[in-house]
């Protein structure tokens, strides 16, 4: 079961009023997270297993699964292709 995990090194966030600002280092792309996407963000933070992420959504949100799932999915996509993961994970 994969880890996901946020790259500890050159990303830089702060959370305020339930949304997430961040700064990429390495490209210094500034970075906006919405409520929803900042749910991931934090979890990810301490790292977390797409199964986490799913019920994470489902806690804080009135979505289905399958939209949870499908969300967690795009949204750990994203920020791989950016680079912002740590590599692999367990």
């Amino acid at each position: 079961m994969r880890i996901f995990r946020l790259r500890g090194r050159g990303l830089h966030w702060v959370e305020t009023d339930g949304e997430v600002f961040a700064l990429d280092d390495r490209t210094l792309e500034y970075l906006g997270a919405n409520p929803t996407a900042a749910v991931l963000w934090k979890a990810l933070a301490g790292g977390a297993t797409r199964e986490t992420l799913v019920a994470g959504l489902l806690a804080e949100f009135d979505v289905d699964e399958g939209r949870a799932a499908r969300d967690v999915d795009a949204f750990v996509s994203e920020l791989d292709e950016r680079g912002l993961l740590e590599p692999g994970g367990a």
